[in-house]
């Protein structure tokens, strides 16, 4: 076994490739224990990888790690590996955002899925607690493998010449993000308005629909009279508006409610159990030159203590920063592929701008700066570049860090598949007759079963 395959794909997609490829017949194709194989995730799982830009893999390999990640999860239930439903949902909820965004709405996602968000849920909820109790299994597995100096020297000077990843300019960049409150007197201006609009539309001399496509500041469902199909379990909704649309009565509007995005009126269209129409009329408060000074007064004191060296960076993070994503992140900035190395094109323009006006040099911080975020939302922001590399061959000056993740990523591999052979023996195996040719499943034989079918 030269390497463990474990076949990741986005759990979403299921639905969404089979039903563009309705000709895809099923079956099962293996069996570790109580654990099945279909056929149809191994073309999800090719599918997946094509569209994040992937070759197409060797059906074989797809099965090994499957079949991998079924055992680790029987490993798991014995060992009675932790996975909450909290980090299920979490997960859920990642994936359908990002599909949503792929598909433009939920309603296109639910077109081209046959079915709805909700009952995606949950024909995903059982395969991605699987996937999460193999990776715990693996991580308990590998748990205080270590990787000397020396073995990443070994394992980089092993590496052909002509194989080294060469590597564009990147960056690594830190944000202290402060968002302007709006004044009082805005906001009293910003309920005003709503309760007017409310009051139009109780008295029959306005359609709701009519002034949201008006006066809304929200660009998701302007277009569409203020519009959007929600299901009262769906957590990508903020709970506030959730929990506010779910008490009104069919027809009915709410009170002007406040949530992080603003002051919102939502009323509801037609509701059936979990699932209903709503439409809402969202108004954001404008920001003004003086609170947008006072942000920038705040961040300017902080910016004045991180090149005194009298805080550092993540604390001022975590105390300052109004950026949602800053304590998952500790306001580095994440690349698409997951890291924290950013291609120039992975950055908005603003940031480029920014940088290119700045000239900073690594470990420089930026003035406060005045931006537009991806929601439309001014703010202001301190911006830190960490550090910044040239075009280059990979090499174990610039580029340790990655040289000695792969390497022990190898070791831990070495180590898991030690574990793997010591325990393949001990699990029933079905492996399909379609597969019997696959040089790399021949670990499998020793308690195989094939299916001929």
């Amino acid at each position: 076994m030269k390497k463990l395959v474990f076949a990741v794909f986005t759990l979403l997609a299921v639905t969404v490739a089979l039903a563009q490829q309705k000709v895809v017949a099923d079956k099962i194709v293996g069996i570790v224990g109580d654990k099945i194989v279909l056929k149809s995730e191994i073309f999800i799982a090719n599918e997946d990888i094509k569209r994040q830009g992937g070759q197409e893999q060797d059906p074989c390999q797809i099965l090994d790690g499957m079949l991998v990640q079924k055992a680790l999860v029987l490993q798991a239930e014995k060992d009675s590996i932790p996975v909450t439903e909290e980090e299920i949902d979490a997960e859920i909820d990642q994936k359908i955002r990002y599909f949503v965004s792929q598909y433009g709405s939920k309603e296109a996602l639910e077109q081209v899925a046959g079915r709805s968000v909700y009952q995606m849920r949950e024909e995903f909820r059982q395969p991605i607690k699987e996937q999460r109790m193999a990776t715990g299994m693996r991580a308990k597995i590998v748990e205080g493998i270590k990787i000397t100096p020396t073995e990443v020297k070994e394992y980089y000077e092993k590496i052909p010449k002509d194989s080294l990843l060469f590597y564009e300019s990147e960056l690594q960049i830190g944000t202290i993000v402060v968002y302007p409150k709006a004044s009082r007197d805005i906001e009293l201006l910003a309920l005003e308005e709503l309760n007017g609009y409310k009051a139009d539309v109780e008295s029959g001399h306005k359609k709701f629909e009519s002034l949201a496509s008006l006066y809304s500041d929200d660009p998701g469902s302007k277009d569409k009279g203020g519009m959007y199909q929600v299901n009262k379990l769906e957590k990508q909704w903020d709970p506030v508006f959730l929990n506010a649309a779910f008490r009104l009565k069919e027809g009915q509007i709410s009170p002007v409610i406040k949530t992080r995005f603003g002051y919102h009126i939502i009323q509801m269209v037609s509701r059936n159990g979990d699932d209903a129409v709503i439409r809402h009329i969202l108004r954001i408060p404008q920001i003004t030159q003086p609170e947008i000074q006072t942000a920038t007064d705040k961040l300017d004191s902080v910016r004045q203590q991180l090149v005194a060296g009298t805080i550092g960076f993540g604390e001022a993070v975590a105390k300052y920063s109004d950026d949602e994503n800053a304590k998952f992140t500790a306001g580095i900035l994440m690349a698409r592929d997951g890291s924290n190395y950013l291609k120039i094109d992975e950055l908005d323009k603003e940031m480029v701008l920014l940088l290119k006006k700045a000239n900073l040099s690594s470990g420089q911080y930026s003035q406060p700066t005045v931006f537009t975020d991806e929601r439309g939302k001014k703010g202001v922001r301190i911006v830190y570049l960490i550090s910044k590399s040239e075009p280059h061959r990979e090499n174990l000056k610039d580029d340790y860090n990655r040289i000695s993740q792969r390497a022990l990523e190898q070791k831990k591999n070495k180590v898991l598949q030690s574990w793997f052979q010591s325990r393949i023996s001990t699990y029933y195996i079905m492996i399909d007759g379609d597969y019997r040719n696959c040089e790399n499943l021949s670990k499998w034989q020793t308690r195989q079963f094939t299916s001929s079918n």
